[in-house]
């Protein structure tokens, strides 16, 4: 199961194998609040896809197709996280305020397609 939660919600147990995927640190937040398994950077948008999207309601539908493109381009860096999430729960943690428009969120729909396909 693959599941994504806010950086500034408290972690708790039913996280499971909770994973950073933002390229930046959450503001305000230390690591022991964060309480990670894994900081994965390498499934994080571009940087100049972070820029284009801005977090702006109508560019999602084609964030998502981008962001996909970069990730098939990654296999090793999504790899991991669909080897854990084979056995057990993974919580993909973001900083970003909206809470449905995210990397963490597309991130979830892009694994779980490949968790299905597996």
């Amino acid at each position: 199961m693959i599941r994504i939660k806010r950086a500034y919600a408290p972690a708790t147990p039913d996280d499971g194998f909770r994973v950073l995927v933002d390229r930046l640190w959450p503001r305000g937040i230390t690591k022991e609040q964060l309480k990670l398994g894994a900081w994965y950077k390498v499934v994080a948008p571009s940087h100049q896809l972070r820029e284009w999207f801005h977090h702006e309601p109508d560019r999602w539908d084609e964030f998502k197709q981008r962001y996909f493109l970069e990730l098939e381009g990654n296999p090793s860096g999504w790899g991991p996280l669909m080897e854990v999430a084979q056995t057990r729960t993974v919580t993909l943690i973001y900083s970003a305020k909206d809470e449905t428009r995210n990397n963490a969120a597309a991130l979830q729909e892009y694994l779980s397609s490949k968790l299905i396909l597996a």
